[in-house]
């Protein structure tokens, strides 16, 4: 019985060291194109290399992070909400830092990114087009902060934007995002709230479409500009509502044109069918749209609220 006993214990104790391997072998993120799994998501991001692929990523929270130099990548979330990168950063910069040919990322959390520079962001992109979707960036010093790449796009949809941005220690502002001088910029259906300074979109894209957003300042602190496009931009911010806050560093404005160069046309820029107010218990005078680009700007019907002037220009 004392053999039987030893004997059974050993194979207990192989099959639980399979197991244990097996589940190592079988990692959270797995490349769905090769079917293999990886206990570390640079591992998987390095096996694609510059190919294409999807990283398909189980459920839980992550102190990970990776930098893709190539190729053409999808980060999925298997369930949308329920994958979280929490704090860790890459090279000093983000959760993911992008600079292949390409990138998707869909239903992923990113939280607590803070590094040397006040400049910590979920994403970092570099190169490349970028596709965000169902994602969440929130209590962290940027959430998308990118380089240049004027032949490039970058469309986000269904994603929120919460507690982002800063203006203190002498260091230059972050934002909730911040698009460098990129081709195009597509928001659409998302939520920006709960800014901590800088402004909610800052882009030097030349072109943009930013429809569909909800703006909501109300709990926002040291904040600025809702949308500012710094350098001048065509295309359209239609269909938003937005809300400004009491706890501004700067009011003067909800959305500008060029208020730091007139570096892209701003002609035809269409602003319209937007609803735009202050916030309960607000009293002050601000201006709906602030120009410095002398361009001739579509600004069609908006509903503006109590205290609120349509169009100021600037020089």
């Amino acid at each position: 019985m004392k053999t039987l006993s030893i004997t059974l214990l050993a194979i207990a104790a192989a099959a639980s060291t399979q197991v244990k391997a097996q589940q190592a072998r079988s990692g959270p993120f797995t490349v769905s194109e090769t079917g293999k799994s990886y206990a570390v998501l640079e591992h998987a991001v390095k096996s694609i290399g510059g190919g294409q692929g999807t990283i398909i990523i189980r459920p839980g929270t992550y102190q990970q992070c990776a930098v893709q130099t190539a190729g053409q990548i999808a980060y999925r979330a298997a369930v949308p909400g329920r994958v979280i990168f929490d704090r860790a950063t890459c090279e000093g910069k983000a959760a993911l830092v992008l600079r292949g040919r390409g990138a998707s990322v869909d239903g992923i959390i990113f939280q607590g990114m803070v590094v040397h520079d006040a400049n910590g962001a979920g994403i970092r992109l570099e190169k490349g087009n970028l596709k965000v979707t169902r994602s969440i960036f929130r209590d962290s010093e940027q959430g998308i902060l990118t380089g240049i790449n004027k032949s490039g796009s970058i469309i986000i949809d269904q994603s929120t934007f919460s507690g982002l941005g800063r203006c203190d220690r002498g260091l230059a502002c972050a934002h909730s995002i911040y698009i460098g001088d990129y081709g195009s910029l597509t928001v659409t259906r998302s939520r920006f709230e709960k800014g901590r300074g800088g402004h909610y979109v800052k882009t030097r894209s030349a072109r943009v479409k930013i429809s569909n957003n909800a703006f909501d300042d109300t709990r926002g602190y040291t904040t600025n500009y809702m949308i500012d496009l710094a350098a001048g931009a065509t295309g359209s911010i239609t269909g938003n509502t937005f809300v400004q806050g009491q706890n501004k560093e700067n009011y003067s404005a909800f959305i500008t044109v060029a208020p730091e160069g007139r570096v892209n046309s701003s002609a035809g820029l269409s602003i319209t069918n937007n609803d735009a107010k202050l916030g309960t218990g607000v009293q002050r005078n601000t201006t709906f749209l602030a120009d410095w680009s002398g361009d001739r700007i579509n600004l069609g019907a908006n509903r503006l609220g109590r205290g609120l002037k349509p169009f100021d220009r600037r020089k």
